[in-house]
């Protein structure tokens, strides 16, 4: 399987397990009432945007083909997966606030603490492949997507930390004060991917061998 192969293959992955977790996570919320578990159903069917512009990129474009293409098509990727991140954060910050504010206490959820364990092993090796084969094949943009499948790795241990601390011991804040930190980082991250684009851009841009 060629390097492109496995990044699409990845990217559909990538689609379609989010799309799963998050008809998962709906049900889960449905049955039990979990604010924090509709919530990050929610969450999972954003994710699958960056898969989509994943599938969007290595679909429309080899990167073994014409340098200048590529770099085109890559910054393009590369600024739609730092948008998904902003999307993602600025959601998290909306429901986990709302959390607070209205002292909404995570449900005890089978469902949902199976989907966060479930999470927490395949997303670590779905980013690990993500993100060696986008530094092997230079793909910024594979990278960055690589990245958001860590974010997701990080929201599945807050779901688990929360619905785990108020069903043994009633910290009904916990997993919103998490998903609060958590919405900081992806945005902070969703930022250092435009700065980094607009700087490689730069750099090209000013290359004395243009």
């Amino acid at each position: 399987m060629t390097p492109h192969s496995k990044a699409l293959a990845l990217s559909y992955f990538t689609v379609l397990y989010n799309i799963l977790e998050g008809a998962v996570a709906i049900f889960g919320a449905s049955t039990s009432g979990s604010s924090a578990l509709f919530g990050f159903g929610l969450d999972s069917f954003i994710e699958s945007l960056s898969g989509m512009v994943m599938i969007w990129r290595f679909w429309k474009f080899a990167p073994d083909e014409e340098k200048e293409e590529f770099e085109r098509v890559e910054h393009r990727a590369e600024r739609l997966v730092a948008y998904s991140f902003f999307i993602l954060g600025a959601y998290i910050i909306f429901d986990a606030g709302s959390a607070l504010y209205w002292q909404k206490a995570p449900g005890p959820s089978l469902i949902g603490i199976g989907l966060a364990i479930a999470s927490t092993i395949i997303m670590p090796v779905l980013f690990l492949l993500k993100y060696r084969l986008g530094k092997s094949i230079g793909s910024r943009s594979l990278v960055a997507d690589s990245k958001e499948t860590l974010a997701c790795v990080l929201l599945s241990v807050a779901l688990l930390l929360g619905l785990g601390t108020h069903y043994l011991w009633g910290l009904w804040w916990v997993d919103s004060i998490t998903a609060l930190v958590i919405a900081y980082l992806i945005v902070r991250e969703g930022i250092e991917i435009l700065k980094e684009g607009a700087s490689e851009c730069e750099q090209e841009n000013n290359s004395p061998f243009d």
